[in-house]
């Protein structure tokens, strides 16, 4: 099941599965990309806990979220994203740095860079708090500006 809600970085499409979220994805929405997504299901329980939990979020009101997750991804992906989670609200890590917490070299960066990009969840799974090894903001599957609105959000929200 999905639904679609409103949020200051643009329209979101939350998606669950058996009681789980699966995806949160930013607009412009795909739908030919082969995930599975059901009916739409404004009312389903789980989706209005996603929802009343992001409207914390971004009121500035919530630093993290207690969400049933089951995102999909390989091996190495599930480690990277289980990483993600560990960085705290308002603060950030380096892809280098995410590599060093998963026994990696430095040289294992890009290969963070590529699972951080794959993340299915974001937000709820912060993606958004990795950059580069020189504190600029570096890709994000959702936009730069997306990126930083998240980033600026969180350090607002602290002072």
């Amino acid at each position: 099941m999905w639904t679609v809600i409103d949020s200051p970085i643009g329209p979101l499409r939350l998606v669950e599965q058996a009681g789980s979220i699966t995806a949160i994805e930013f607009s412009p929405f795909r739908d030919g990309d082969g995930r599975p997504r059901g009916e739409r299901g404004d009312d389903a329980p789980v989706l209005r806990e996603v929802t009343r939990q992001l409207g914390e979020y971004f009121a500035g009101d919530r630093t993290e979220f207690d969400l049933p997750l089951a995102p999909i991804g390989t091996e190495w992906q599930q480690a990277v994203w289980t990483q993600l989670l560990g960085i705290a609200y308002g603060e950030t890590a380096s892809y280098g740095e995410i590599a060093a917490r998963l026994g990696k070299t430095n040289a294992a960066s890009r290969a963070v860079g590529v699972a951080n990009g794959a993340n299915p969840i974001p937000i709820v799974i912060p993606c958004h708090r990795v950059i580069g090894a020189n504190g600029t903001l570096t890709g994000y599957a959702g936009g730069l500006e997306r990126k930083q609105t998240l980033l600026e959000l969180e350090q607002d929200a602290l002072f």
